[in-house]
């Protein structure tokens, strides 16, 4: 199987596919019961943001969080664990908060749902029945598209750390320990992935570190898409500049092929040899939407809904956000607390039996840092339109060079995102 771009590039242009907003799937208004009760899968950005806000404007409806993990991590400001600016408890928060909102916090793993009954079946043995259902459960990385990846990747010459957590922590040794002038060889999947400036950022944070603990070492970026994807201007820029001569960026590089033994990353150019190996393979919707049956891309990789509600275009009471959503919105941390409260708003308007917002905006900031002193941005609002999808509003963009305010910036926002999301 091969991973085409139809359904990603036909809404990343001027309009969003008409098919992609399933309005003629969207639920009728009506009131389920005196206290409906939504499940929501992933205490992410998206998760843990809806399940709050739900509870904030529906407070006759019961809430049931389902998260397996202890602890939230954030992938946002993890490059800065590998640059050597944070460290993983600066990155990790607890879920104490979300209870006193009245969520009930259930720790375990979906594997099944019956959405015809709508009943969800937990690995513990026990089963929620819901009257909707919201999945948030991220990405999963598709190692199956990198030859000898789960092999190497098992043996740990390998990471993709596109997930904050153990990952992130084991490259950060693994860069640590690196000699000066060795080579750290790391990719970027082919759109669209969570995270667009996410390795462009990595790569600069590395390359600071490198700068200052070991000079005459390389980045060698393998690049799946034929320029840098997200902040081009901001990217090259510092690289020209800051990082000369340290990343050697190579555009339509995709890796299919690692060999952990010999420490070698395959393209259909070249064989690359590294010292240490960042690849992150290409990405789908979690696998809790298998389960659920919403993969419904002409793929069964991202999950096809109405944009208005992110109510499933195939499946009735299943609303997805987050990065698991196709759209042509960034698959953001940012974007995916946006998502959370537009899906929230339309489950409470649904259950009162009112119609949702039909032209709900949404917005996205994202910043990235390029040094321990620099950070850049990009920012834009979209309006919902029916015929197009999302639409990015005027005066939006993204800065062409990072400077020391938007660093400051870059801190403040992720610990007001954080508190929001979790407070």
């Amino acid at each position: 199987m091969t991973l085409n771009r139809r359904d990603f590039l036909k809404v990343s242009g001027a309009g969003a596919a008409v098919a992609l907003t399933g309005c003629a799937t969207q639920s009728a208004p009506t009131v389920a019961k005196a206290n409906p009760h939504v499940v929501v899968v992933g205490a992410g950005f998206g998760g843990a943001t809806c399940a709050k806000y739900l509870r904030k404007w529906g407070p006759n409806i019961q809430v049931t969080l389902v998260e397996p993990n202890d602890k939230f991590v954030s992938c946002p400001m993890s490059n800065w664990v590998l640059g050597g600016m944070k460290t993983m408890d600066d990155i990790t928060h607890g879920y104490d908060n979300l209870p006193k909102h009245g969520i009930k916090m259930v720790k375990d793993y979906v594997v099944g749902v019956d959405t015809s009954n709508r009943v969800l079946k937990l690995k513990s043995g026990a089963t929620l029945n819901y009257d909707r259902l919201v999945l948030a459960p991220g990405v999963e990385i598709m190692t199956d598209f990198v030859k000898g990846f789960k092999e190497a990747e098992a043996a740990g010459k390998v990471v993709h750390a596109w997930k904050a957590g153990p990952q992130t922590a084991l490259l950060r040794k693994q860069l640590e320990a690196m000699p000066d002038g060795g080579v750290f060889v790391m990719s970027v999947p082919a759109a669209p992935y969570r995270c667009p400036p996410g390795p462009y950022e990595r790569a600069c944070l590395v390359a600071n570190y490198f700068k200052k603990a070991k000079p005459k070492s390389k980045i060698i970026l393998l690049d799946g898409n034929p320029d840098v994807a997200s902040k081009p201007a901001l990217f090259k820029g510092v690289w020209n500049d800051q990082y000369k001569g340290m990343i050697d960026y190579r555009p339509n590089n995709l890796p299919f092929a690692v060999d952990g033994n010999s420490m070698v990353v395959s393209t259909e150019f070249d064989d690359v040899k590294g010292d240490v190996l960042n690849v992150v393979p290409r990405q789908k919707a979690g696998q809790v939407c298998e389960l659920a049956g919403v993969r419904n891309d002409s793929n069964g990789i991202w999950c096809a809904v109405n944009l208005a509600t992110f109510e499933s275009t195939t499946v009735p009471g299943v609303h997805i956000i987050g990065d698991s959503v196709l759209s042509n919105l960034p698959k953001s941390g940012h974007m995916a607390t946006n998502m959370a409260k537009v899906c929230a708003a339309a489950i409470v308007e649904l259950f009162a039996g009112r119609q949702p917002d039909p032209i709900p905006v949404v917005a996205n900031t994202c910043y990235s840092a390029v040094s321990d002193s620099q950070s850049g941005y990009v920012a834009n609002v979209f309006r919902f339109d029916k015929e197009k999808g999302y639409v990015s509003q005027p005066e939006g963009g993204a800065t062409a060079k990072g400077d020391d305010l938007n660093f400051a910036y870059n801190e403040s926002w992720a610990q007001n995102i954080w508190a929001e999301v979790l407070g």
